[in-house]
């Protein structure tokens, strides 16, 4: 036990206990659930975001257990940014996740080892989780274990923060100095790894705020700068490794290698969202503050992204994003209470976002959109345009003119105006089939399939006029399953679309065999002179008869 007190006296200086460990289930559930939000983004932003909110609470779980409120604050910022890159572009929510991993990872390191001085009764399982999480399998995991159970945890944080340098240096020669998708969320995976690392004394020169320039960078398009900071990067990468490349000495022996130290403190959370090819976002990535910065009152190193300090920006987006999957199942009141979060939220903005034009119109609709009755997903994709417009036009960039329309289309055409219009198209859309059927009557089966087809290109209105006036009456009502009758329309997701498609296919198929078989009963195609003979002994044959 003196040995092992020994070992850990760089932790005991920095003011951590021995005792006390993480909720190693609960730090499983939040990995497994925002890996998993990364994989759901692919095929659906909701099923993301249940992902998400079953990470939310796995955090709140594993938040009590975690001694460094400083990487509590930073994971559950690192949340709110992951839903709101909802509204943006898997890329961009796959940067948060793997930036809020490198969060649980530094925690992970700086407690475990100091719990693991101490001899806890979970010692096995929480080797299994550090091996887990760094990537340590068969002998360096068997080594590692032998380590920490000879008491030398200096050769363990050793093999831990070799690892994470070595992802560190293969995350950035992965890197091009590129405004991609791939750029982007390889120096995203390298910042995420270097902020477990970050405290070490091998570290060198190299700072977690050089990593936010390059990000910065990257979405703010100055390829040349980052190319700059990229060799920069690597470089200092490579020193990092060198410095571990001996293993320090067993405890008590003169000529150690310099040890590894955690720091006591971090708060490396970020946010990344820019513009990589084609899609457009933000990227940050927060700095550490350790414990002398505190003690000076000193504020984390944030290095801005390209754009400008928005404030409430990304946290409304998260409450957007929230309010697009309640919205998306039918769920009125849930809506209503996230888009009030967003208005709160979007309140709390900063300049120059505050100063612009499309702030004030998105809070005018963000006003009136909490006290709509059924509201729809596309009324809170407005919103998110409206955003997306406020922050462009304070970067001094062009916003969009399709998403100023969407937002103001949405203020006046939505609730029960929507409902009301679109319940009169489709009980009108009943008047011409029964004009139809009256005139041509049924007895002719190319007569029936026309009526058939022109009922099923139709079904999308009558869908959308009844059940969305039973959803907007269910809203009004408080019935929770009328409400959701909304989710029969075929404009309310994108599960609707490919019915939509078979359903416009079936009614093409229909309408080309009707009219076809007309054609040919009035001689324009197939046999002409069958049919210039049947007109003749038929012209005073009643019309429905003779076609």
């Amino acid at each position: 036990m003196t040995a092992r007190r020994t070992g850990l006296a760089w932790l005991l200086t920095a003011g951590l206990s021995v005792a006390g460990a993480q909720n190693l289930s609960a730090y499983g559930a939040l990995a497994t659930q925002l890996d998993g939000a990364v994989q759901a983004r692919a095929q659906s932003a909701e099923a993301a975001l249940n992902r998400l909110d079953a990470a939310g609470a796995a955090l709140d779980q594993l938040a009590p257990t975690l001694r460094n409120q400083q990487i509590v604050s930073g994971l559950r910022d690192a949340l709110d940014r992951s839903r709101g890159a909802l509204a943006r572009t898997p890329a961009e929510l796959q940067a948060q996740v793997l930036l809020a991993r490198g969060l649980m990872r530094k925690a992970l390191y700086d407690q475990s080892l100091a719990a693991l001085g101490g001899q806890p009764a979970d010692e096995d399982a929480q080797l299994r989780v550090l091996a887990r999480e760094f990537g340590l399998t068969g002998a360096a995991a068997q080594a590692l274990s032998a380590d920490v159970k000879a008491g030398q945890l200096e050769r363990a944080a050793w093999r831990l923060q070799r690892s994470a340098v070595q992802k560190v240096s293969a995350a950035l020669q992965a890197t091009q100095a590129q405004q991609t998708t791939a750029a982007y969320v390889n120096l995203a995976r390298a910042t995420g790894w270097f902020t477990v690392v970050q405290d070490s004394s091998s570290a060198g020169s190299l700072k977690l705020s050089q990593f936010g320039d390059a990000l910065r960078q990257l979405t703010g398009g100055d390829t040349a700068a980052l190319t700059t900071s990229l060799t920069t990067l690597r470089q200092g990468a490579q020193a990092f490794s060198r410095a571990l490349a001996t293993p320090p000495a067993p405890s008590g022996t003169a000529g150690a290698a310099p040890t590894p130290r955690p720091g006591p403190a971090t708060d490396a959370a970020g946010s990344a969202s820019g513009q990589t090819g084609a899609e457009t976002g933000s990227a940050q990535t927060g700095g550490a503050k350790t414990g002398a910065q505190e003690a000076a009152g000193a504020a984390p190193v944030t290095p801005s992204p390209a754009t400008p300090a928005t404030g409430g920006a990304d946290a409304a987006y998260a409450a957007l994003g929230r309010a697009l999957g309640a919205s998306s199942h039918g769920d009125p009141q849930t809506t209503r209470a996230a888009l009030q979060e967003a208005a709160t939220q979007l309140g709390r903005a900063t300049t120059p976002l505050r100063d612009t034009a499309e702030y004030a119109a998105l809070q005018r609709a963000l006003d009136a959109a909490q006290t709509r009755a059924a509201p729809r997903p596309s009324d809170v994709q407005a919103l998110i345009g409206g955003l997306a417009n406020a922050e462009q036009a304070a970067r001094g960039e062009g916003s969009s003119a399709l998403n100023r329309a969407a937002l103001g289309t949405a203020g006046w055409f939505s609730g029960w105006l929507r409902a009301l219009v679109f319940l009169l198209l489709g009980l009108g859309a009943l008047a011409p089939l029964y004009l139809l059927n009256l005139a041509f009557g049924g007895r002719n089966m190319y007569w029936r399939a026309i009526t058939a087809g022109l009922v099923l290109l139709l079904l999308p209105l009558f869908l959308e006029g009844i059940f969305g006036f039973l959803g907007a009456l269910g809203d009004t009502l408080g019935g929770g399953a009328l409400a959701a009758l909304s989710n029969v329309t075929l404009s309310q997701g994108a599960y609707a679309l490919p019915i939509w498609a078979l359903v416009a296919l079936a009614a093409l198929g229909l309408l080309t065999y009707g009219f076809r078989g007309l054609c040919v009963q009035f001689g324009l195609m197939g046999d002409q002179g069958g049919a210039a003979q049947a007109t003749v002994h038929h012209t005073a044959i009643d019309w429905d008869e003779d076609v």
